[in-house]
């Protein structure tokens, strides 16, 4: 009987010694794991294969965007949906990827499914990019351009007007390229109404 108490005190040592430090490994690995799952997560879903793979992406706006400057050009530099979309900083990527759980929701209502529905909803989300890019002084699009950049000697005299008077005036990309890599939709006459109204 003493050896079985014994046997029991040793164990009992040896797991108040042990089960820390097994506690701290198993929860390091499995802290681990998830951090790689979920940063691993993150990029596939910053792909342009994901980016299109609902028909409402790939049949719509991608189509638009396989016809601009973004897409096929000179130097060979392809721009993806998340370079446009989705930030590059850590905090506002996560941020950004929490506000695409709607987009989630929206795809199982089915809101814009076909052509019509697409259309039909293309002004609001516009306008949401829009002012989402007009919060951040268009920091996705500063990623690549930048008026420090920017050889304004070496742009058409329009260009070149514009881009001092906007670098004057702390306009932002957004200002003035809202059709760049898709087309840019046609106010409802409702809207365009109810904004002269408010002006009057």
């Amino acid at each position: 009987m003493k050896t079985i108490k014994n046997i029991f005190r040793r164990s009992n040592k040896w797991l108040s010694i042990f089960a820390p430090i097994t506690l701290v490994i198993v929860g390091g690995m499995g802290g681990i794991i998830f951090w790689g799952g979920f940063n691993t997560a993150m990029e596939v879903t910053n792909t342009m294969e994901f980016c299109i793979s609902c028909h409402e992406m790939r049949d719509n706006v991608y189509e638009e965007y396989k016809e601009t400057v973004h897409f096929k050009n000179a130097s060979g530099v392809q721009v993806s949906c998340a370079d446009c979309h989705v930030p590059q900083p850590w905090v506002h990527k996560v941020v950004r990827k929490i506000k695409a759980t709607s987009e989630l929701y929206h795809k199982a209502l089915g809101t814009i499914d076909t052509p019509a529905k697409f259309d039909q909803h293309r002004w609001k989300m516009a306008n949401r990019v829009w002012d989402q890019m007009n919060a951040t002084d268009s920091r996705e699009c500063r990623n690549c351009h930048s008026f420090e950049g920017m050889d304004l000697s070496e742009q058409d005299r329009s260009a070149r007007n514009k881009h001092a008077r906007a670098q004057d005036m702390g306009e932002t990309c957004i200002d003035c390229h809202k059709g760049i890599a898709h087309d840019e939709p046609d106010e409802p006459e409702e809207s365009a109404e109810a904004e002269e109204v408010e002006s009057e």
